[in-house]
């Protein structure tokens, strides 16, 4: 019962963050509502066993790329907003009336269609015993160390390389 309810918890967040980020205004609120969706999704990985992606998803992309937004931001003063001719401000246009009406219409189609695909799933399903949530992160690292330790080599080169190219572009100018 306590999953049940984080996961509608999870995926209430989740959807209504990422609603609010597509509908704020304000870029800041928009990067605040985005750290909402995914600490919301990370609470999806943690109700379906997988602690490891709940873990990576806090750390990587709540915790590194709404900071690096956030900086982003604050570093440009952020987007310049449009002004008509009264003066008054005025926030750009995603769309016209025709765009959302078709879009609409897509996403009806689209939600039959994958009704009717998923509908034979959910009429031979049949619940039964979920098997015991057992810790993934012990398996992930075993793995990586074993049999994928030239893949893992190879991605910590990679970051070195970001890391290296990012200190000799930010580095300033010499004068020759």
């Amino acid at each position: 019962m306590f999953l049940n309810i984080m996961f509608l918890l999870a995926a209430g967040a989740t959807i209504g963050g990422s609603f609010l980020t597509a509908t704020s205004k304000n870029l800041m609120h928009a990067c605040i509502y985005l750290l909402l969706t995914l600490f919301g999704v990370s609470g999806l990985y943690a109700t379906l066993g997988a602690d490891f992606l709940a873990a990576t998803q806090l750390v990587v992309y709540a915790g590194g790329v709404v900071i690096l937004m956030l900086f982003a931001i604050m570093l440009t003063g952020g987007v310049r907003e449009f002004v008509n001719k009264f003066g008054i401000d005025k926030v750009a246009s995603m769309g016209t009336v025709k765009t959302y009406s078709i879009a609409g219409f897509m996403v009806v189609i689209m939600s039959f269609v994958i009704m009717k695909i998923l509908a034979p799933i959910f009429k031979s399903y049949a619940p039964g015993e979920l098997p015991g949530f057992s810790t993934t992160v012990e398996k992930i690292g075993t793995l990586l160390i074993t049999d994928h330790v030239l893949a893992f080599e190879i991605s910590s080169i990679l970051l070195l390389g970001a890391l290296v190219g990012a200190a000799v572009i930010s580095r300033p100018g010499r004068t020759r």
